[in-house]
């Protein structure tokens, strides 16, 4: 695999790759096996002047490459062009050999140049280098590291912006080289000596329209492909050792208004997911190094508020709204009430999440509780486009043509229901003093969960997963039965956040019968889905959408089995309070949500573009998201036991502090890994929706040769 990487295009890139990590392998050891930065210099210096470098070389790569793949294109075109034009003409179909025809029959010939201008980028970077500092151990101080670390992060996107503009660049001039290579194949063929004559273009005809019988090549009897295994012969893939993904279906019936419509709620809610993931990101860095920054508006108390609304209230708001504007016309079989009011609901979420966390920032907040952090008047905006959205698509549900409503409009209507409910509890401000606020915040934050994110998600799922797989869901009635208990039972367990609290001991009790109980609506729910699914298997390794499903179907199961089993009074003496809930959070909202939207964008944007993503990206995207999970979770659930474990036997509180070092560590490591599948994502999600075209040079020169004939004939003749 090595040698591969070596002896491919990929070496530049590889080399550079190496580079680059190779300091950070080097500082990876310390003396307290805890802190990021040890008390000794790390010699920060090397690894800046190192980046400078790896930046440079990798600027320089680009543009030799750059010029290497201009000098090759020029040569080919010199040496194999003739070679290739009596290529095409021995690939000719009917309709470009009857134009041949035609021009052969035309006593006019004209000329067609197409002066296209080639977008040159000449980047121009300067660096500067100051004296070494006095202090000699000055870059082992964290503030400093992190600092200088923040200065190189538009340094790194500007070379992401640097590759992406070059390769442009070499795409739109090899492209401008294929249609001058049209412009020569036309003139080329449209001259009578290099023109085929009439019988060598008819069996050129008959050769191309050679059909085999169906009997021909099977002794006699029928030929019959029952299993399909012709289906999507190719003699060459893009990456061999990756499954062929099965191309997008074909694009529905729906309207242009609506599709844009449905593209800009997914492509804002990626944008949040980025916005929000890369806040985030940084606090996870404050997290180990709190002295990054002295500024308030940056502090972990307030970025921690906009990171969770925005990754909650922004991406997966929107992104459900998004799925939710595609389905609900799909499944009723009638067209969105107003496309007008789906607009404005974008704008009321869009610029709700844009002042909400300016204003966290700032210190103005509702500081009651989590997750209701923003200011009721700027949530207000946010729930009117929530009522618009509910009301067009209750009025669109009104106009079906079918006679059931399908189980996902019961799911996706009921949960906008629940969210305007729960919502407007957890603003109003009557019976929310002392333990009154409390009962209030555990109800707002779990129905917050359950009934809004889980319970529109599996609407979702009921409707994409049999769409992906070209099979129905396997049981209506497991529907049915998952969605009413799941209102019965999900309704009441929100104080299990609060056992042991002044709570009064039955409401305590009632939450965690009702925990107990959600193993029904999650037994019947992964029971359909992954019915849905058997005899299907090999489909998943075809597909962009089915891996991520695939995840969260199983987060979904294992993610709230452990949520039941937190809620017992003997586990909340273990855990509560510990990482362990900060992992459980985290496979729920993302390992189920987050896994179920990227499947569901990934189901839908190819359908409505027709483009699909790039194979290797949404690969990338995949294993990024799932590794980093893994990395995020699993060491923040043992180091939140054992630190439960600590608290129980009576230890110091600051030796779990220090215990939980090099968990966090890894909690650190898993969410950089999970930041970077978003940046991937947003790269795919630019590639569905802004796709590139590439020239195919016979096509071009036919369409060349046409539109001069078509000129010719249009010219009054004298």
């Amino acid at each position: 695999m090595i040698n591969l990487l070596f002896k491919s295009k990929l070496k530049p890139f590889t080399v550079t790759l190496l580079l680059f990590f190779q300091p950070f392998f080097a500082i990876a050891q310390n003396d307290t096996d805890i802190s990021f930065f040890p008390g000794k210099s790390i010699e920060f210096i090397d690894v800046l002047i190192t980046v400078v470098l790896i930046t440079v070389a990798s600027i320089i790569v680009l543009l030799l490459t750059l010029i290497s793949n201009t000098n090759k294109t020029a040569k080919d075109q010199l040496e194999h062009q003739k070679s290739k034009f009596k290529e095409h003409i021995s690939n000719l179909n009917a309709n470009e050999i009857d134009l041949l025809k035609r021009k052969r029959k035309s006593d006019r010939k004209g000329l067609s140049l197409t002066i296209l201008g080639l977008i040159y980028l000449a980047p121009q970077i300067i660096f500067a280098q100051t004296g070494p500092a006095k202090r000699e151990d000055i870059f082992s101080e964290p503030g400093i590291v992190i600092t200088l670390v923040l200065i190189f992060i538009p340094l790194f996107f500007a070379l992401i912006y640097l590759v992406s503009k070059v390769t442009t660049s070499f795409r739109n001039y090899n492209n401008f080289q294929k249609l001058k290579e049209a412009e020569a194949f036309a003139a080329f063929i449209s001259d009578d000596q290099n023109m085929p004559s009439d019988t060598e273009l008819e069996e050129i005809k008959q050769r191309s329209a050679y059909e085999v019988v169906p009997n021909e090549i099977s002794a006699g009897k029928v030929s019959h492909d029952s299993k399909g295994l012709l289906k999507n012969i190719t003699s060459e893939t893009n990456y061999r050792f990756f499954a062929t993904k099965r191309p997008p279906i074909k694009r529905p019936k729906i309207d242009p208004a609506l599709t844009k419509l449905v593209l800009w709620f997914l492509g804002s809610a990626v944008v949040w997911l980025f916005i929000g993931s890369s806040v985030g990101e940084y606090v996870g860095i404050k997290f180990i190094v709190p002295d990054a920054d002295t500024q308030s508006w940056l502090s972990i108390g307030r970025l921690r508020a906009v990171h969770t609304n925005l990754v909650f209230w922004a991406w997966a708001t929107i992104g459900i709204m998004g799925l939710g504007y595609y389905i609900v016309p799909m499944v009723s079989n009638a067209p969105l009430n107003s496309i007008k009011n789906g607009w404005i609901a974008l704008i009321c979420v869009n610029v709700a999440m844009l002042v909400g966390p300016i204003t966290i920032m700032a210190g103005i907040n509702n500081g009651g509780g989590e997750y209701r952090e923003i200011i009721w008047p700027i949530m207000a905006i946010w729930a009117a486009g929530l009522i618009l959205t509910l009301i067009n698509f209750i009025k669109t549900i009104a106009k079906r043509t079918t006679t059931e409503i399908y189980i996902s409009n019961w799911f996706i209507v009921g949960a906008y229901i629940f969210i305007l409910i729960v919502a407007f509890i957890g603003y109003i401000p009557m019976g929310q003093d002392g333990i009154g606020e409390t009962i209030v915040q555990g109800y707002y934050m779990h129905q917050a969960v359950g009934m809004w994110f889980m319970f529109s998600m599996l609407g979702v799922l009921y409707y994409l997963l049999p769409q992906q797989l070209n099979k129905p869901i396997y049981s209506y009635s497991l529907g049915v039965l998952a969605f009413w208990s799941q209102i019965l039972f999900y309704t009441v367990i929100g104080t299990h956040h609060f056992v042991f609290s002044a709570i009064p001991w039955w409401l305590q009790t009632v939450a965690i019968v009702g925990s107990v109980g959600m193993l029904i609506p999650v037994v019947a729910g992964t029971t359909n889905y992954l019915m849905t699914m058997r005899g299907s298997w090999s489909k998943i390794s075809n597909s962009y959408s089915l891996p991520f499903f695939l995840v969260g179907i199983i987060y979904y199961f294992t993610g709230s089995f452990q949520g039941t089993a937190e809620a017992f009074r003997s586990t909340n003496l273990l855990w509560h309070f510990t990482d362990f809930t900060v992992a459980h959070s985290h496979i729920t909202m993302y390992g189920i949500i987050t896994f179920l939207l990227f499947g569901g964008i990934y189901a839908i944007v190819p359908r409505l573009t027709g483009k699909e993503p790039p194979q290797l990206g949404v690969g990338a995207h995949f294993w990024l998201a799932l590794i980093g999970l893994q990395f995020y979770t699993i060491p923040l659930m043992i180091g939140g036991t054992l630190k439960g474990l600590m608290w129980a036997e009576g230890a110091p509180f600051i030796d779990s502090v220090v215990m939980m070092g090099p968990y966090w560590l890894w909690r650190a490591i898993g969410g950089t890994l999970m930041w970077l599948s978003h940046i991937v994502l947003v790269y795919n999600m630019y590639k569905m929706l802004q796709p590139t075209v590439d020239v195919d040079v016979k096509e071009k020169a036919f369409e060349i040769i046409n539109q001069n004939l078509e000129t010719n004939l249009a010219k009054p003749k004298i």
